[in-house]
């Protein structure tokens, strides 16, 4: 039985993961870099540790740091939010020999689905269609023949193996600029990732990318939540998710959700998890990714099915069965999330952290704002640049648009800059509103 968690991560995402815990009734410990001494996270939870200085390598990826407080606040159970630790195996074998509960798939899993190369051999075997690419898997060298290019490929994606929010990723138009940017990409990956190593595939034009949720108990029971649509991105970073996806039609929607649940059956896996899709211009999907953690759009499929993820991550961690099968989840309306990031959109999307001189947000039937911002308080630069999530649920995806855009008219954010502007633009084109979407919306 868990009692106390301790929640190894910050921002909005922590404020999520503790109102859900009061909600059962589990006390919350919550950890803080000193940049976040006034952090909302750090003002909701039950106890509050400083772990070190504002570089997350010194605090919030510290393992012996956190490990140190787990112990000293006495949790049985660690929940790594999304993002930091939350795809860290290692982390997770050091709270398993600690007696701690890693809130997550197990050990196997993590470190399966978070190398590229690997997760791809896993579904395949599973029945996944993969995109076209590297026969050998993952590359080290790059001298001239070494390199495998997809077959017709105008365009060719560099990806890091260990890869994860957009990062260690390089888009090559011929085979000279290949060569360049495979070290550019095995850089990057080697710096954000501790691995090098890059596996290349055909760049899919024209793509839409769609996820589906997955939950799995150690029962060998699992059900899917439905699918989003996740194509308005920046840089292969998201910028707004929606739930049912409008772009692909039902009969490839059901096709698409089955065969992730049946994957992730065949490969046994637990809690919650995430697996990606891109679908091309003639409704081909392929595999793209698997994420083994709760997702910053989950706030979507909670919207439409009434499920909240977070309790039902920690109701797994602790052995329970789903309780439902897949006939029992009914997806209703229509939901839309934009991610509100302290950047400037006219400005070439520069961070902008600073002192919030004031803060409002939107009310009303079908709105919900998911954030860690308040009057007075100061973002830091230190970190990711989300600050509040707006989600908008409608009867259907009109209603949901309109709601949306009331929410953003009302929405005050004082003294930094925000990408409500960016949404308030995307939402009024006409691309969007038919749900004309691609991954490279944005750019077009």
């Amino acid at each position: 039985m868990i009692k106390k968690i301790l929640i190894a991560n910050r921002g909005e995402i922590a404020v999520r993961i503790i109102r859900t815990c009061k909600d059962m009734g589990i006390k919350t410990v919550a950890i803080y870099s000193t940049a976040d001494e006034d952090a909302l996270h750090v003002k909701h939870a039950d106890e509050a540790y400083c772990i070190g200085p504002p570089p997350s390598t010194e605090s919030y990826l510290k393992y012996s740091n956190i490990i140190t407080v787990a112990d000293y606040a006495n949790v049985n159970a660690i929940h790594p939010g999304a993002g930091f630790l939350a795809e860290d195996a290692q982390f997770a074998e050091i709270c398993e020999a600690h007696q701690i509960k890693f809130i997550g798939p197990s050990i196997t899993d993590i470190a399966t689905m978070g190398d590229k190369v690997r997760a791809r051999e896993t579904v395949a075997k599973a029945g996944l269609k993969l995109v076209p690419g590297s026969q050998g898997g993952r590359r080290k060298n790059s001298k001239k023949g070494t390199v495998d290019t997809a077959e017709d490929a105008a365009q060719i994606g560099i990806k890091a193996v260990a890869g994860g929010g957009g990062r260690g990723i390089r888009i090559a138009e011929n085979q000279p600029s290949l060569l360049n940017l495979f070290h550019t990409a095995k850089a990057e990956g080697e710096a954000a990732f501790g691995n090098g190593d890059v596996y290349i595939e055909k760049w899919i034009e024209e793509a839409r990318h769609i996820e589906v949720q997955i939950l799995a108990d150690t029962h060998g029971n699992v059900v899917h939540l439905g699918e989003r649509e996740c194509s308005i991105q920046r840089k292969q970073q998201k910028l707004l998710e929606e739930a049912p996806a409008a772009s692909i039609p039902p009969k490839l929607r059901n096709e698409i959700c089955k065969a992730a649940a049946k994957a992730a059956k065949a490969i046994g896996y637990t809690n919650a998890g995430t697996i990606e899709f891109v679908v091309d211009k003639d409704e081909n999907y392929y595999f793209l990714e698997m994420n083994t953690r709760i997702q910053v759009e989950h706030t979507v499929t909670e919207s439409i099915t009434g499920i909240d993820l977070i309790k039902e991550q920690i109701r797994l961690a602790m052995g329970d069965q789903l309780g439902y099968n897949q006939s029992d989840v009914q997806i209703q309306g229509h939901a839309i999330e934009c991610r509100i990031n302290a950047e400037d959109p006219a400005n070439q999307f520069m961070p902008s952290p600073g002192l919030v001189t004031a803060y409002h947000p939107p009310g009303g039937i079908g709105i919900r704002v998911d954030g860690y911002l308040y009057t007075g308080y100061t973002v830091p630069s230190h970190y990711d640049s989300l600050v509040a999530k707006l989600i908008a649920t409608g009867r259907d995806r009109e209603e949901a648009i309109a709601r949306l855009k009331r929410a953003l008219s009302e929405f005050e954010i004082e003294g930094i800059k925000t990408t409500i502007p960016l949404f308030q633009t995307i939402l009024n084109d006409e691309r969007f509103r038919g749900a004309t979407i691609f991954t490279n919306f944005l750019e077009t």
